[in-house]
């Protein structure tokens, strides 16, 4: 199961990598066109900001698995492993309970703008909020499978505190062999 996640999450982050290569390119060829040529792509902006939208929630789907999303572990990192086990819980639970906020939300906005279409390209704007569905699917499923893994003893102890600090303090750890920082 790992394995499967680990290799969707792959493909996710190449799904980023090319949505936000066609992003860089819309708007830099449109500023371009705009100062150089006095014309335009007229789509170029609904779609970049349909696609940053997108790049956003599947970006935070992979921050999910990464574990990727900043927090605070001041408390968590001083409990024992009962107490992470415990705080862990609750935070899943948390994290499931929003993001069954964000799919009811989501789909509901998709069954709302089905008819709905955008003012460049056409399309439905169902696509546009399908991203926060899309987000709710895929993150609740690794929220699911995280809290399978906790709640069968399938996770490691260092598994156990879901945050960083700051990408700062984690370099500072990393320098210094995986002692915690004194700050």
């Amino acid at each position: 199961m790992n394995r499967l996640i680990a290799g969707g999450c792959r493909l996710l982050e190449a799904l980023l990598a090319l949505g936000l290569a066609l992003m860089v390119l819309l708007v830099f060829g449109n500023v371009v066109l705009r100062y150089a040529f006095d014309s335009g792509i007229t789509v170029s902006e609904e779609l970049s900001r349909w696609l940053f939208v997108w790049l956003t929630f599947l970006g935070a789907v992979v921050a999910i698995h990464e574990r990727g999303h900043l927090g605070s572990d001041m408390l968590v990192s001083r409990l024992g492993p009962l107490g992470r086990k415990g705080c862990l819980l609750l935070s899943h639970l948390a994290m499931l309970y929003v993001t069954w906020l964000l799919w009811s939300g989501a789909v509901t906005q998709v069954g709302i703008n089905l008819d709905v279409v955008a003012p460049v390209t056409g399309t439905s704007m169902a696509v546009f909020y399908a991203s926060g569905a899309v987000f709710a699917l895929l993150g609740g499923l690794l929220l699911l499978h995280g809290l399978w893994r906790l709640l069968s003893g399938r996770m490691a102890d260092e598994e156990l505190i879901a945050v960083q600090e700051s990408e700062d303090l984690a370099q500072v750890q990393d320098l210094h062999l995986g002692q915690p920082a004194k700050v």
